[in-house]
């Protein structure tokens, strides 16, 4: 009896506790599957959170880039142009030579409204200049990094006039500048008065008395200079697929040759040889292993303006890359088929297909005919400018000049430092045209007021302040998607070099571009050239 009661308790007992155990399992599960689902939608959440954002950031900048080129190309109301102010204070004429970096950046950064603005240039376009070395091979496409004069003046808030000519002659004491067309069918000549006169014409290639360049040598400064080499390039390689593989004439058509270790020479170079390694070499497996990419500089380095260590990692890249450099090598004569030059005390004679001169600038014919009228302009690098880009010589406050056309201690004929000159004058001639309007209220003041406005006038007189350049930094491209960056932020001083360096390098030149039209161009090239390759056709 007793172990028939001890027996059921112990099964009882023994019940509860699988009871227990299975309650404890069934508590657990829950709580894992409660964790399981809590997290499942914490990862949901966060997901359809990142969607979201993606979502409102791609939206915000397609509106934000639509607006922009709505902006672009739908320009407000601009204040016609007039003799005086509404006030009866006369309006200053401001003549702009030249459509490059200088002169474009000054129209841009001007207000317009406060003076009758006209620009002459025989070159009806900007042309974005870095990324010109990126055409012949079609990286880039010419018309992505053009944007037309009457564009950029349209979108000023003044009137600005624009003459498609050539500036002849300037005459500093009558203040006028003689102008020719370039239309061949409406040719015509005028002389345009000025009040003030900004020379920004630029400068043309020089040769250092080179015999041969100019008949024989392409330059790389312009549309039609990117065009012609491209020309030469697609030919010579045509004519050479013609021939032998042991011909002579084949070696020397297959010979490419930049003179000039700059940053033009040095990226066409590395351009050439990515279209050659990238994209000929799918289509031309053995004659692409011929051509030859030669760059010539006179000096021991190429890039002098950059870091020591920069200019390294490009020279051991570009010869890793078997792009022959000529360096201490002085080219003294050119033919139409051979490169003779000097190094040491070494003469060598080379045969060539194509020959590219990237190196030099010299005065154009305008500014040598400027300097030739005041004694004091006599220097053969180009006009000499005081510390507010005055003419040196010519009457006070009538000429500026600015860019490659000038010369001034401590400026080089870069696109950086004309950029900086053109928005320099553009706050210049704001505080000028202050200075102008008070001094004509002065003259129409009775004499108390003249002396109680007499220390403003000196004041604002004081404002304008010299030009100081800051330097940015300089980018160099120098091929296999790799490029150079010698930045300067403040005081600190950043040297950076390879592939992330070459990112930097594009969306810098794309934020430099004048506007979103040339930008989204530029990109869609970029894209165009990584996935479908470069055309290889003329």
């Amino acid at each position: 009896m007793f172990a028939r009661s001890f027996g059921r308790l112990s099964q009882q007992l023994a019940m509860k506790k699988l009871a227990q155990n299975q309650a404890v399992r069934r508590s657990v599960s829950q709580q894992a599957g409660t964790a399981a689902t809590s997290r499942g939608s914490l990862l949901r959440k966060s997901a359809r959170f990142t969607l979201r954002c993606t979502l409102y950031a791609a939206l915000a900048g397609a509106g934000y880039v639509s607006y922009q080129l709505y902006r672009e190309s739908h320009p407000l109301p601009q204040l016609a142009q007039s003799a005086t102010f509404s006030n009866g204070a006369p309006r200053k004429t401001l003549v702009i030579l030249g459509s490059g970096w200088g002169s474009i950046s000054l129209l841009k950064s001007l207000d317009t409204t406060l003076y009758n603005v006209v620009v002459v240039s025989p070159r009806n376009y900007f042309l974005f200049t870095p990324l010109l070395p990126s055409t012949p091979v079609g990286t880039v496409e010419l018309k992505s990094i053009v944007e037309p004069v009457r564009s950029i003046a349209r979108r000023a808030p003044g009137e600005v006039h624009y003459y498609e000519a050539e500036a002849l002659d300037i005459d500093p004491e009558q203040r006028t500048v003689r102008i020719q067309s370039v239309n061949k069918d409406q040719e015509y000549t005028l002389d345009l008065k000025y009040d003030i006169l900004v020379d920004g014409v630029g400068a043309q290639p020089t040769t250092f008395g080179t015999p041969g360049v100019y008949e024989n040598a392409s330059f790389l400064k312009e549309i039609s200079d990117a065009q012609q080499i491209r020309i030469k390039i697609m030919g010579a390689i045509e004519k050479a697929a013609s021939l032998a593989p042991n011909d002579p004439k084949r070696q020397r058509l297959l010979t490419f040759v930049v003179v000039g270790g700059g940053p033009t020479g040095v990226e066409l170079a590395a351009e050439l040889k990515d279209y050659v390694d990238q994209d000929l070499h799918k289509w031309m497996p053995e004659l692409s292993q011929e051509i030859k990419v030669t760059l010539a500089e006179a000096l021991p380095n190429i890039l002098n303006m950059f870091d020591k260590k920069l200019v390294k990692y490009a020279q051991d890249l570009f010869r890793q890359e078997k792009i022959d450099l000529w360096l201490n090598t002085m080219v003294k004569k050119v033919d139409n088929t051979h490169i003779t030059a000097k190094r040491g005390d070494e003469t060598i004679e080379v045969p060539y297909g194509v020959l590219v001169w990237a190196t030099g600038n010299a005065p154009r014919e305008v500014s040598k005919k400027l300097m030739s009228k005041i004694d004091v302009q006599n220097s053969r690098r180009g006009l000499l400018i005081d510390n507010k880009l005055q003419l040196v010589g010519a009457p006070a406050g009538s000429i500026y000049a600015i860019g490659d056309c000038t010369f001034h201690p401590g400026l080089f004929p870069t696109a950086q430092v004309a950029h900086q000159e053109g928005e320099y004058l553009a706050k210049a001639f704001k505080k000028l045209h202050q200075v102008d309007m008070l001094e004509w209220e002065i003259s129409q003041a009775t004499n108390d007021k003249r002396t109680h406005l007499q220390p403003r006038l000196e004041k604002l007189q004081n404002e304008v302040e010299n030009f100081k350049y800051n330097h940015k930094g300089a980018l160099a491209y120098i091929g296999k998607e790799k490029a150079i960056a010698d930045v300067a932020v403040g005081e600190s001083q950043y040297r950076l070099a390879g592939s992330f360096t070459y990112l930097f390098w594009k969306s810098a030149y794309l934020s430099m571009c004048l506007s979103f039209r040339n930008r989204i161009l530029v990109a869609m090239d970029w894209c165009k050239t990584y996935f479908l390759g470069r055309d290889s056709s003329v």
